[in-house]
């Protein structure tokens, strides 16, 4: 089935091991195709060095080693906080395999694993996304903090973004913005609901988070109906590893009422991919309680023209100049089963050249999640 978008042009993404264009590199902006090519289901309960390979929540491309790297929100219930390695094979007729090599454990400043969360919240880490950036040769991953209070018991611990080496080894850290430490009352980010996607622009000299639902301060969160929310998009210098500005962007409505009614219901931005110019591929992820797959969106999202919103609350004064965004493809046209889907890629080119896209899925390690793997090619 194809969906036709309006789509920065990209002429070559990979053309071979040693390249590492992306669309951050090339390419004019017009009128293009996304089509979709192939789905692979990649077997629950999968093991690898003692660990299960799940919880997907964040892919990118080493174009000069062939390999992806693929972060697993696991907070060490299941084995380590980590992230995998993996060859994903493709060709003509789409994904031939995905093969995961090896496991990274990631280790917190002194140099140790991260704790389980079910026996220290405080000390977890729960890891959403994660970037490759090739230049510096260094991994940059994003966690969510916590902000867990009930039964009396009220523990806090600040989301974080951190810069480490292949081999899961931390180096340095990102200065968090007032607006983004986690607080007993109701103000700064809501629980599980932070630091859920990553980009880096043309020379990753900035980083770029998407916190995935609105922060207290901005108001409340996505409803049904007409009850879109703002959420920020945080733009961070690399040399000064500090926030230098914040922009506001508009999620949809959820789609469906929760069945039961009152139950939990989600839309949110579960991953987003830098192209050139501060424009992004942004997802809006939507699920409800009663409803088996979640409700996708990809859009293409402009911040060239967005004002700094660092200092206003948005539930008080709304953006005047939020981000702009286009439907690029709701998801649920495909005619296909899509699950939770929490990354998103640039891949190598097929074999005649165009430039692909490679989502995948979070199975939360539910027996009735699947670990998808959805690839798209640029026309």
């Amino acid at each position: 089935m194809r969906q036709i978008i309006f789509f920065l042009c990209v002429a070559l993404l990979a053309g071979c091991s040693s390249s590492h264009k992306t669309a951050a590199d090339t390419g004019k902006t017009g009128i293009k195709e996304l089509r979709f090519i192939d789905e692979y289901i990649y077997p629950g309960g999968t093991e690898l060095k003692n660990t299960v390979i799940g919880g997907l929540s964040g892919i990118d491309y080493d174009a000069k080693r062939g390999l992806y790297y693929l972060i697993s929100d696991d907070p060490s219930s299941k084995g380590p906080t980590r992230y995998y390695t993996a060859r994903i094979s493709i060709s003509r007729k789409g994904i031939d395999s995905v093969a995961f090599i090896d496991m990274t454990p990631l280790l917190d400043p002194k140099g140790e694993p991260f704790t389980d969360i079910t026996k220290d919240r405080v000390h977890s880490a729960d890891v959403e996304a994660m970037r490759y950036d090739f230049r510096r040769d260094e991994l940059i991953w994003s966690s969510e903090g916590q902000r867990y209070m009930r039964d009396g018991k009220q523990e806090l611990e600040d989301p974080a973004i951190v810069i480490m080496d292949r081999n899961g080894r931390y180096k340095d850290s990102f200065a968090l913005p007032a607006n983004m430490h986690i607080q007993p009352v109701e103000k700064g980010p809501r629980h599980n609901s932070v630091f859920e996607g990553i980009g880096l622009d043309e020379n990753a000299d900035h980083v770029f988070v998407s916190v995935e639902e609105p922060i207290y301060e901005d108001g409340p969160r996505a409803g049904t109906g007409d009850s879109t929310a703002w959420v920020r998009i945080l733009k961070f210098n690399r040399k000064l590893r500090q926030c230098v500005a914040q922009y506001a962007y508009q999620v949809d409505a959820v789609p469906y009422p929760a069945n039961p009614p009152g139950a939990f219901k989600i839309n949110g931005v579960s991953d987003i991919l830098y192209l050139r110019d501060d424009k992004f591929l942004v997802i809006e992820r939507a699920w409800s309680t009663g409803r088996v797959p979640s409700d996708v969106r990809v859009y293409l999202a402009d911040a060239r023209y967005a004002e700094d919103i660092s200092s206003i609350n948005l539930d008080i004064t709304p953006s005047k100049k939020p981000m702009s965004k286009k439907l690029l493809l709701d998801m649920s046209s495909l005619g296909r089963f899509i699950d939770n889907i929490e990354g998103v890629t640039f891949g190598p080119p097929t074999p005649d050249g165009h430039v692909t896209l490679l989502f995948v899925t979070d199975d939360n390690f539910a027996k009735t999640q699947k670990t998808q793997f959805l690839l798209f090619e640029l026309r």
